[in-house]
């Protein structure tokens, strides 16, 4: 099959490059010169564990392209995808002017049936506001082409992305009309093999879905987190209580980790979309509210208890951070706990000392170069000459570190900890003053 794909961010090229792997012919297409041209080389700069050796893979075998010529990317292919951005506008709500200048683009080139797939995380209605920007192109051209709207909602984890894709837990298709119904069959029969996970509904539902997904989990992160700031005051262990609960089948142990607060591009910007979405047709989602508040709170939680810890005099302090990215096995740093950390011990005049398996070059970009931040080469050498270590992502190499080394090169032996990757009465044992979330002092 040959597919075009407008956007190539995370959902595009993740998406763009895993058709290509199974056979389909791929044309991504993207305003940004640099970035395509970097592709076009093989280059990928965001991290994600997989993509670039996919990526290099396809390209060489030539069923992977990238374009910024729109019009080429029209006429390629039947099927058109738009995987754009939808960052939050100035109320929360998503921002479609990027997936309606698509729409229309589309709208101006196209000479033949089209399927037009959003694969952005759109509010629900957005696929009404697509076809009538396709509409009144078209009808500015004085052309009749037919084309049908589909939504086809992504439900990809960053750091899990290509096994995400590749063997999906369910494929979400709204349709209105039958006829794009086996195209969208065809298109991910090789996903679909060992039983059906293609779920046919109408196109509002399948809208709905996404933001329903992201807005569960987030609930159950906002939720065990209270649970952890309730465990700490009456003395429970919030990893027994973890444990207890989530033996039930009912609950189960996903997303059940009490942590620092969420982050990323999805679950901060989804909730606040949600919220504004359901304002808008009179309903106020008080549930959602309380889960964004709640997180707000979350991200502040480890500033508090280092500034507890030091009588509030932190003060030309030092700091090491292990983590920046908002979770593993990306680079991802938008809305992350650690930008609140940092933020808040600058602004007391506290300096940091961050190391992160992935994100240093993200962080680079987001401060730049700055006295009060330094990016360290490795864990160990974030730790020297700091007053205490604090941990803000789960990276599977802070799980078992040399905590003797660690001692030695803390002017105190303080670790705060935002993931609970260590237990309390070991740490206590080995000298540390530890603090975690949920599991008391």
């Amino acid at each position: 099959m040959y597919i075009s794909i407008f956007g190539s961010g995370y959902v595009g090229l993740v998406t763009g490059t895993c058709l290509a792997d199974v056979g389909n012919h791929v044309l991504c297409v993207d305003v940004d010169a640099k970035k395509i041209a970097q592709l076009q080389q093989g280059e990928v700069s965001i991290h994600e564990p997989g993509l670039e050796a996919l990526l290099k893979a396809n390209l060489a075998a030539g069923r992977l392209q990238f374009t910024t010529d729109v019009a080429r990317a029209v006429a390629h292919a039947t099927i058109q995808c738009i995987a754009v951005g939808t960052s939050p506008d100035e109320d929360g709500s998503a921002d479609l002017q990027y997936v309606l200048q698509v729409a229309e683009t589309i709208g101006k080139y196209m000479t033949d049936y089209k399927v037009i797939m959003d694969k952005s995380t759109v509010p629900v209605g957005t696929a009404d506001k697509v076809h009538e920007t396709v509409q009144a192109a078209l009808d500015a051209r004085g052309v009749v082409c037919d084309f049908d709207v589909v939504s086809n909602p992504e439900f990809l984890k960053e750091g899990a992305a290509i096994e995400d894709f590749m063997k999906p837990d369910r494929i979400i298709i709204g349709i209105d009309k039958s006829r794009p119904t086996e195209l969208m069959y065809e298109l991910y029969a090789p996903f679909n093999r060992n039983r059906d996970r293609l779920m046919v509904m109408d196109i509002r539902s399948a809208e709905m879905t996404k933001y329903a997904a992201n807005a569960v989990l987030a609930t159950k992160i906002s939720f065990m987190n209270e649970m952890a700031h309730i465990a700490e005051q009456v003395g429970a262990d919030i990893e027994q209580v973890r444990l207890g609960i989530g033996s039930d089948p009912r609950i189960g142990f996903h997303f059940i980790y009490p942590g620092a607060g969420y982050g990323g591009s999805c679950f901060p910007k989804d909730v606040r979309a949600l919220i504004r979405s359901a304002k808008k047709v009179g309903v106020n989602a008080r549930i959602l509210e309380a889960v964004e508040i709640v997180n707000k709170y979350q991200q502040t939680i480890l500033f508090q208890k280092i500034q507890q810890h030091f009588q509030d005099k932190l003060q030309n302090r030092r700091f090491a951070l292990w983590g920046l990215a908002f979770k593993p096995n990306t680079d991802d740093m938008r809305d992350a706990p650690s930008r609140t950390l940092m933020e808040a011990l600058w602004a007391r005049g506290a300096s940091v000392q961050a190391y992160d398996p992935q994100a240093m070059s993200e962080a680079q970009r987001l401060y730049g170069s700055r006295p009060d931040l330094q990016l360290c080469d490795t864990p160990e050498a974030a730790l020297k000459g700091t007053d205490a270590l604090v941990i803000m992502t789960e990276w599977k190499t802070f799980r078992s570190p040399d905590f003797d080394f660690i001692k030695a090169n803390l002017n105190q032996p303080v670790i705060f900890d935002g993931r609970n990757l260590y237990e309390p009465q070991r740490m206590r044992q080995r000298g540390f003053t530890y603090y975690a979330i949920g599991r008391g002092e």
